[in-house]
């Protein structure tokens, strides 16, 4: 063989050598990149939560952790199965591991519940989550995907262009075309971020008021001498926040509870800040009861109501009314006039950014802001938190002390003026103050009205013993068993196998949240027609009820939610001879008043049938002293709401709020997880060591306790006590 040919032989062989050793190299690369990417890095991370939840030391950072970890792992599992280039035995492993991680969050959830909400598909994910999500994934050597922008959605496109002027108001804006904008208080807001930039502040000031602390109340004022129209007084809480006004301060959370006469406040802060003209936003029922109450607070102020296109409207009058269902047609005019102050009533109507009305209210703000310099803002509620402490997002955004990032102006010097960072213990307690400082307003009945007689829920547990109560047990049993079944579906699809003793909580809360969407299914009974049954088959005891109350003590109020029931009750109580006014949603505004004025007015009418959705805010119902829920809202701020309808300034009567209950029905489960829900806005603002429940809504919760209890007596006993837990 010639040297040459062998050489080149050799250097063949050697190549293909190389060769094979890279190949095998990148194999064992390969191996070591799989063991460095995402697997491990959620491993580590549930360990650290699972552990934390066993210290009992669930702070917000981890609650972030278990949500992205959640959220990761969903990922995961979802791009596992989609490819295709993996091998069978190699997909199996991966979906094994996943299961193992699933397994631990599972359980570190079944200790503490409140976790549970944060695996809901529909949870908000905060920044500190995406970013977090972020850091994971780089930590993993994986690619963060760009966040594409959001293309505007059709129908705001189509609400653009169904914009209106009303005449009255072209001929303002002609009267008056060089209006200027007022820049006199812009540079005083313009804060640049020194020692805390770089920082995430929005979730740690979020976590202050989670932690609870004080009584969130600013400093207010001495009261200062209002003179208040003939016939009218103001008490010494409401004069304080007129005086705060009258020297300067110009952006306020109003918080009372209901009941203690925001409306008032807000008109006469208005009054002595000289905010005219003035926009004031509420919910449809209560526009025409706005108008009324500033002819009577400030009868020196023209006040005029925007019904539909606007046609009818005063374009020069000092106080504007429009609802939110209608600002789509108006912003633009709304955004140009020259208001000088904003008020936005029943402002946890805004709580979700993601929606029109609230996009909506924040866009007029920041054009009245960018035109009037330094306008009087003011967000007022008695539930400033339905479901999370996140709801304070919006209306801090409103008031101009957030944006979508960061603190802003005043509130970003005072949070440098602090000397500590989100990573010094003390820094929580004085952020929540700097916050409240902005203006944060919120007192209690019971510290500031001690003339209001105090209230009481009292339950009355109801029998449903005829054939509607059977059906509705036999509905109960069949809406168990479809739950059942979904779950043992999904679980051997997930596992390979039959369920056993050991609870997937995670398939749980899949199950439970897709029955939830699925409200239009034929399958059966769903939770809203159930509910809604129940509420029909108890309508004639809780009017028969409301009847005896009535012939004994007195007016009372009947609350219900759907039509059926109140057109039966009103029924029962036209057989007991007894007068009713009907206030309902489909009502034109003068229709409405003058049922309200008949109860109010007239001792003949002794029932009021009530819509919660269209009485259960703005109204002034305190001639009664006595309540009837017949049908449970869905969350306690709306049954707060309803009962402080007659819980007011003015009341002198003890108040009792009597919530008629279908025993060994839903109707109970669902009663306890309101009650459960109750202590958010009781640790947040009002000091109350109460723990904050968790921000998944009472629906969803309702499913997940029924299938919980469920499987615990059909597949064993996975945590006895667990079925309990899950419903708190």
């Amino acid at each position: 063989m010639p040297l040459a040919q062998g050489a080149r032989r050799r250097s063949g062989a050697t190549a293909d050598g190389r060769a094979r050793g890279t190949n095998r190299s990148n194999q064992r690369r390969t191996r070591h990149s799989d063991e460095d990417g995402i697997m491990p890095v959620l491993a580590r991370v549930s360990r650290e939560v699972e552990a934390a939840v066993q210290r009992r030391r669930v702070r917000p950072s981890v609650r972030t952790k278990f949500q992205v970890a959640g959220l990761l792992m969903r990922e995961e599992r979802a791009r596992v199965k989609a490819d295709t280039s993996l091998a069978e035995s190699r997909r199996a492993e991966e979906l094994k591991r996943l299961d193992g991680i699933a397994t631990i969050l599972a359980k570190t959830a079944a200790r503490d519940t409140s976790l549970l909400g944060l695996l809901d598909e529909q949870a908000t994910v905060t920044d500190a989550a995406r970013a977090l999500k972020e850091e994971m994934l780089r930590e993993a050597g994986m690619e963060v995907p760009a966040e594409e922008p959001e293309e505007e959605p059709a129908e705001a496109s189509a609400a653009r262009q169904q914009q209106v002027v009303p005449p009255s108001v072209a001929s303002r804006q002609l009267a008056n075309p060089f209006l200027a904008p007022d820049f006199s208080a812009a540079q005083k807001r313009q804060t640049r971020p020194r020692r805390l930039a770089g920082w995430d502040l929005l979730g740690p000031l979020l976590t202050a008021f989670e932690r609870g602390g004080e009584s969130s109340c600013m400093d207010l004022p001495e009261p200062t001498f209002v003179r208040a129209p003939d016939g009218l007084e103001l008490m010494e809480h409401q004069a304080r926040v007129v005086a705060a006004a009258a020297t300067g301060h110009r952006t306020f959370l109003l918080a009372d509870e209901p009941g203690l006469g925001k409306t008032a406040q807000a008109l006469l802060a208005a009054q002595a800040a000289n905010a005219y003209p003035l926009l004031v936003v509420v919910p449809n029922v209560v526009k025409t009861s706005w108008a009324r109450e500033a002819a009577m607070w400030t009868p020196g102020r023209r006040a005029t109501v925007v019904h539909g296109d606007g046609e009818t409207i005063d374009g020069f009058a000092d106080i504007v009314v429009v609802n939110y269902e209608i600002l789509d047609r108006h912003i633009g005019w709304l955004g140009d006039l020259g208001f000088r102050g904003m008020i936005v009533d029943e402002a946890h109507y805004i709580k979700n950014k993601k929606s029109q009305r609230s996009q909506h209210v924040l866009r007029i703000a920041d054009r009245i802001r960018s035109r009037a310099g330094d306008p009087l803002l003011m967000a007022l509620t008695g539930t400033p938190l339905i479901n999370d402490i996140d709801d304070f997002r919006a209306i801090w955004q409103f008031l101009g002390w957030i944006d979508e990032k960061k603190p802003l102006g005043e509130l970003m010097e005072a949070l440098e003026e602090i000397g500590l960072t989100p990573a010094d213990r003390g820094f929580y307690a004085a952020a929540r103050t700097s916050v409240i400082e902005r203006g944060i307003v919120r007192r209690r009945k019971v510290d500031v009205a001690t003339d209001i007689p105090a209230r009481r829920v009292a339950d009355m547990p109801v029998e449903l013993d005829d054939g509607a109560g059977r059906s509705i047990r036999d509905a109960e049993r069949e809406l168990t068993r479809r739950l059942v079944e979904r779950y043992e579906r999904v679980y051997e699809a997930r596992h390979g196998s039959l369920p056993g003793e050991e609870l997937d909580l995670e398939i749980v809360r899949q199950v439970a949240q897709s029955e939830r969407a699925d409200k239009a299914s034929t399958a059966g009974e769903n939770l809203f027609t159930m509910m809604r049954r129940i509420g029909e088959a108890k309508a004639g005891l809780a009017a028969d009820y409301a009847a005896q109350l009535a012939r004994n003590v007195g007016k009372v109020v009947f609350f219900a939610k759907h039509i059926d029931v109140m057109d039966a009750a009103e029924t029962v109580f036209a057989e007991r001879g007894i007068a009713v006014a009907s206030i309902r949603g489909d009502q034109t505004a003068t229709a409405r008043q003058k049922q309200i004025d008949a109860f109010t007015r007239e001792p003949e009418v002794a029932v009021a049938v009530c819509s919660l959705t269209a009485a259960g805010v703005g109204l002034n119902l305190q001639v009664a002293s006595n309540m009837v829920l017949a049908e449970l809202p869905w969350t306690d701020a709306e049954q707060t709401q309803a009962i402080d309808r007659i819980h007011r300034i003015g009341q002198d009567q003890p108040i009792t709020a009597w919530r008629i209950i279908a025993a060994q029905t839903l109707d109970s489960r669902v009663a306890e997880l309101i009650d459960n829900k109750a202590g958010l806005a009781a640790r947040a603002l009002d000091g109350s060591d109460e723990e904050v429940s968790s921000s998944s809504d009472v629906q969803l919760e309702a499913l997940v306790a029924l299938l919980t209890d469920a499987l615990a007596t059909s597949h064993g006993a996975y945590h006895a006590h667990e079925p309990t837990s899950v419903a708190s």
